[in-house]
């Protein structure tokens, strides 16, 4: 469903702008130069109204965290609800707006710890294979951003995105370390902080599915530091 268009969104977002990175296309930066400390940087893709990353946030003030959205109209929502919590966390949370495949011209190479999929749009008609964000060209994209043994958290309520996303994963020789069709079932998901529409789907009784993948150590990486171990 689209969300209706923001009364004076421009204007609500410009009142956000302390939390709001806005990058120059082409002058990628160091994710970790938007904070002030020098702790590991984690990215949402896709964060919607923001409720996974102001949780992380504020779960995990030995992260910094970025989130994106594509959309303003829903970033403008997120925004404010950050704004809002500002006061009872960490200042370790930034958000951009922009587009997934852009990523590359925004940062720099190796600077992730962490990448999270929460939610993503399945693009279920067949020719769109390739906008799927566990598509191959976009975990090559993430390969270049994440620090060498960086990882991949996806969690959906999709089943054929998540089978997908396994076949993919596979494909690209990741190292699926955590893998269930029924998150809210597991004991190792007691730290899970839920989204808006993981909150609506377990209301409804449908199971999340997840999958975490660590992207392996290649002989050019081995300069890198090595990231954070699960």
């Amino acid at each position: 469903m689209r969300m209706r268009h923001k009364k004076h969104g421009t204007e609500r977002i410009a009142a956000c702008a302390e939390l709001l990175f806005t990058p120059t296309e082409g002058q990628p930066v160091a994710p970790g130069s938007l904070f002030q400390t020098e702790n590991p940087v984690a990215l949402e893709i896709g964060c919607g109204k923001g409720d996974f990353a102001i949780g992380m946030a504020k779960k995990h003030p030995e992260e910094n965290w970025i989130a994106m959205e594509r959309v303003p109209d829903v970033a403008c929502l997120a925004l404010e609800k950050a704004m809002a919590a500002k006061d009872e966390q960490t200042d370790n949370l930034r958000f951009l707006i922009g587009n997934a495949q852009n990523l590359p011209l925004f940062f720099t190479p190796h600077s992730f710890s962490e990448i999270y999929l929460n939610f993503s749009d399945p693009w279920p008609k067949k020719g769109y294979a390739k906008r799927r964000l566990t598509h191959s060209n976009f975990l090559a994209l993430y390969r270049a951003l994440l620090i060498p043994g960086g990882i991949l958290k996806l969690k959906t309520d999709n089943v054929d995105l998540f089978d997908f996303s396994l076949e993919e994963f596979e494909k690209n020789n990741l190292e699926l370390l955590r893998v269930t069709r029924n998150l809210h079932a597991e004991d190792w998901a007691q730290d899970n902080v839920m989204t808006e529409y993981e909150q609506r789907f377990s209301e409804l009784g449908q199971p999340i599915h997840s999958a975490w993948v660590r992207f392996p150590v290649e002989p050019a990486d081995e300069k890198h530091e090595s990231g954070k171990q699960i």
